[in-house]
C-alpha cells in the first residue's frame, strides 16, 4: 500500500510539473515500467485514480457540475448571459488540454501488462484493464467534444519536442479510435445487476458507447447538412449511417436482447414523485434503474451545495420558457396557441400544474405550495425577484430538481458542501433515450414500433400516454424544431424534458448543430410577468423595473399581445439583439498558442480562432 500511495502522489507531482500540456511523458523516476502492474492490486490502486477526474459530479458551488451544466443550453439561464453562448470567448479562453496527462498515465497501465504475473482470464484483471481502456475512450471523448480531431497517442512518448511534434488526427479518425477502446471496454468490463460497487461495468461501457455513436452520427450529419467547417470533409452518409447503427448495437442487448430485464426504469407507480425521488435518493446502490452513480457523504466530507443554493427558490440561475414550454399536456398534446396563453396569463404556477402538463415538470420546476426546507420553513408560492443575494430568483421559474427539502442532516439546509443528492452518471433512461434516438435518425418510419416501445417506460413512470408521433407533433410558428421529422422531433422532445438539468443539452445542441435556432439572436426568458405577479401581496411593493439602475426584475419589451417576459440580466446592456454564438466558430473551443507553437505548427487551429 506504502509503495502504491507513492506512485500515485508521484504522478500527481508529475501532473502539476507538466501542466502545460506535453502530449504523453512517462513518468520517469516516479514508477518504474520493469516493476509495475505485476498483480491486481496494483492495477486496481493505480486504476483508482481517474474515477475521480473522470465523472460529472455536482458543482460544489454554484455553477458548473450535472446540476448547473445547463447553463450553456437553452434550458436555463443565470444572472449573466453565458459567455460562450453569447460569442464573448476569446483565444485567451483556450484551456491546457490536461486531459492529456490523464491519457498518459493510463496508456503507461496498458504499454505495460506484460509484467502482469496471475492469469489474463482473472476476471479481477479483465475488469480493471476494461476500466482502463473505459477511462481512456472518457478522456478523449472529452477532448472530441470540446475541440474536434485531436492527436490519438496510445504509447508513452519520450519527453523530447521532437517526438511531441504531432498533427492533430480527424475527428472521424478519433470517435473510431474512442468507439475501439470501447469494445475492448465491453470485452473486458464485467457484467454488474446494481450499482453497489460504485465501479464502471459492461453496462456503462455499453452506454457510454452509445452515447459517443450517437453523439458522432448526428453532428456529421447535421453539422454536414448546414455546411459549416466542423464536419469531417471525407464522411460519408454510409460513414453516419454506421455510427447511427452502432449507437442502437450498443445498447441494444440490455432493451432488446439476452441481457433484457438486467435493469428497468424505477417506478413505484407514483407518477407524482418517482421521477423526483430519483434524484435525492441518498443511496442507489440497488435502484434499477441507475448504473453509476456518485455518493455524496458529509460525515466524510464530501458534499456539494446545491440544496443551500435552491431551497428558497432562487440560485440566481432558473429554467427559461423554453423549456417550460416543451412538456406536453397531460394528454400528450404540445402545449401551445390559447392554452399555453391562457395559462401563463393566469394565477401564477397554473402552466407548471401536473393536473394539466406531464407531471415530470412539477418534479423539475417548483409550483406554488411546494415545500423546500424542513417543517414548512420556506413554502414556494412566487419566484423571490427580490431575494437577497444567491437567494434572488432571475426567470420566474425555480428549480426543484436535486433539491432535498427534507434532507437526512439538517447541515444540508444552510451549510456550503453539506448537500448529498446524488450524482447519476448513467442511469437506464440514457440508454433508452440514446437507442430511440439513434433509430428515429436512422428511418423513424420504419423503426417506429421499436421507438415507442423504448419510449414508453418513461411515459408510464410520470403517467403520461405513449408516444403518438402525429398527435404531439409540433408545428407551431415559433417551435424551433417545427420543420423536423416527427420522429426526431418526438424524440429530441423526450431526451430535453428526461434529463433536464443533467448537462446533457449542451452536447444535443452542439451535435445537432442547432444552435442557428436555438440560441444565435434568441434572448433567453422566463415566466411571463403577469397581472397575478405585478399585483402579489408577497413583494410588498418591492418590485423594481425599467428604472435607470437598481432593478431587481428586467423584463422584455411588450409583444403583439402587449405582454412582458422575465428576463435574468439586463439583456439592454449585454446583448441587446440575443445570444451572439458565432455559428462559424464557437462549436468548438480554441486551441491555445502555446499547443499550437509545440507541436510545431502541426496542430492548427479551430475554425473562426
Amino acid at each position: 500500500m506504502k509503495k502504491i500511495s507513492t506512485i500515485l502522489a508521484g504522478l500527481a507531482m508529475l501532473s502539476l510539473a507538466t501542466g502545460c500540456f506535453s502530449l504523453d511523458k512517462e513518468p520517469e523516476s516516479v514508477l518504474s515500467s520493469a516493476t509495475a502492474f505485476r498483480t491486481t492490486g496494483e492495477i486496481e490502486k493505480y486504476v483508482n485514480q481517474f474515477y475521480q477526474s473522470a465523472f460529472s459530479g455536482h458543482s460544489s458551488g454554484m455553477d458548473g457540475g450535472i446540476s448547473y451544466g445547463d447553463l450553456l443550453s437553452d434550458n436555463m439561464a443565470s444572472a449573466a448571459p453565458n459567455t460562450r453562448l453569447n460569442g464573448n470567448l476569446t483565444l485567451a479562453s483556450g484551456a491546457q488540454l490536461s486531459s492529456y496527462n490523464y491519457i498518459r498515465n493510463i496508456n503507461f497501465l496498458l504499454n505495460n501488462l506484460g509484467n502482469y504475473t496471475g492469469s489474463t482470464t482473472d476476471a479481477n484483471y479483465r475488469q480493471y484493464v476494461g476500466e482502463a481502456y473505459y477511462f481512456r475512450a472518457w478522456y478523449y471523448f472529452g477532448l472530441l467534444q470540446d475541440y474536434g480531431g485531436v492527436t490519438w497517442v496510445e504509447t508513452v512518448l519520450e519527453p523530447n519536442l521532437e517526438d511531441l511534434q504531432l498533427p492533430r488526427d480527424s475527428r472521424t479518425f478519433i470517435a473510431d479510435k474512442i468507439l475501439a477502446d470501447l469494445d475492448m471496454a465491453i470485452e473486458y468490463l464485467q457484467p454488474q445487476s446494481n450499482s453497489a460497487t460504485m465501479r464502471v461495468h459492461k453496462d456503462v461501457a455499453r452506454i457510454f458507447k452509445s452515447e459517443v455513436a450517437l453523439f458522432e452520427g448526428t453532428w456529421e450529419k447535421y453539422h454536414k447538412a448546414k455546411g459549416d467547417p466542423f464536419f469531417d470533409p471525407e464522411i460519408t452518409d454510409e460513414k453516419i449511417d454506421d455510427y447511427l447503427q452502432q449507437a442502437v448495437d450498443a445498447v441494444a442487448p440490455i432493451i432488446e436482447g439476452e441481457d433484457a430485464g438486467r435493469w428497468r426504469i424505477y417506478s413505484t407507480g407514483d407518477p407524482l414523485n418517482d421521477y423526483r425521488n430519483l434524484f435525492i435518493t441518498l443511496d442507489l446502490s440497488s435502484n434499477p434503474e441507475v448504473l453509476w452513480w456518485k455518493k455524496y457523504d458529509i460525515a466524510d466530507n464530501i458534499g456539494h451545495s446545491v440544496t443551500r443554493y435552491l431551497n428558497q427558490g432562487g440560485g440566481q440561475k432558473g429554467p427559461t420558457a423554453s423549456l417550460v414550454d416543451d412538456y406536453l399536456t397531460r394528454d400528450g398534446k404540445p402545449f401551445v396557441g390559447e392554452e399555453k396563453l391562457a395559462a401563463k396569463r393566469g394565477k401564477y404556477g397554473t402552466e407548471l400544474l401536473p393536473e394539466t402538463r406531464d407531471p415530470r415538470l412539477a418534479q423539475t420546476v417548483c409550483t406554488p405550495g411546494q415545500e423546500l426546507r424542513p417543517d414548512g420553513a420556506y413554502v414556494f408560492q412566487y419566484p423571490p425577484f427580490n431575494g437577497g443575494s444567491y437567494n434572488q430568483n432571475v426567470t420566474g421559474y425555480a428549480i426543484l430538481k436535486y433539491v432535498e427539502t427534507d434532507p437526512a442532516d439538517p447541515a444540508t439546509v444552510d451549510g456550503e458542501g453539506k448537500s448529498q443528492a446524488p450524482a447519476i452518471q448513467y442511469r437506464y433512461a440514457d440508454a433508452l433515450l440514446n437507442f430511440a434516438e439513434a433509430l428515429a435518425e436512422l428511418d423513424g418510419a420504419a423503426n417506429a414500433d421499436r421507438i415507442k416501445a423504448a419510449l414508453k417506460p418513461l411515459r408510464d413512470r410520470a403517467g403520461m400516454p405513449e408516444v403518438d408521433f402525429d398527435r404531439e407533433y409540433n408545428t407551431s410558428p415559433d417551435y424551433p424544431f417545427k420543420d423536423l421529422d416527427k420522429y426526431i422531433q418526438a424524440v429530441r422532445r423526450e431526451r430535453r424534458v428526461e434529463t433536464a438539468f443533467e448537462a446533457k443539452r449542451p452536447a444535443d445542441i452542439f451535435r445537432w448543430a442547432a444552435a442557428d435556432v436555438l440560441l444565435r439572436d434568441k434572448l433567453p426568458v422566463g415566466a411571463l410577468f403577469s397581472e397575478d405577479i405585478r399585483t402579489a401581496d408577497f413583494y410588498n411593493g418591492q418590485l423594481v423595473y425599467d428604472q435607470a439602475e437598481g432593478n431587481n426584475l428586467f423584463l422584455t419589451e411588450p409583444d403583439e399581445n402587449g405582454d412582458r417576459y422575465v428576463v435574468p440580466f439586463n439583456w439592454k446592456a449585454t446583448c441587446p439583439d440575443g445570444y451572439q454564438f458565432n455559428l462559424e466558430r464557437d462549436y468548438l473551443l480554441p486551441i491555445r498558442t502555446g499547443m499550437i507553437s509545440l507541436t510545431g505548427g502541426l496542430w492548427e487551429q479551430n475554425p473562426g480562432w
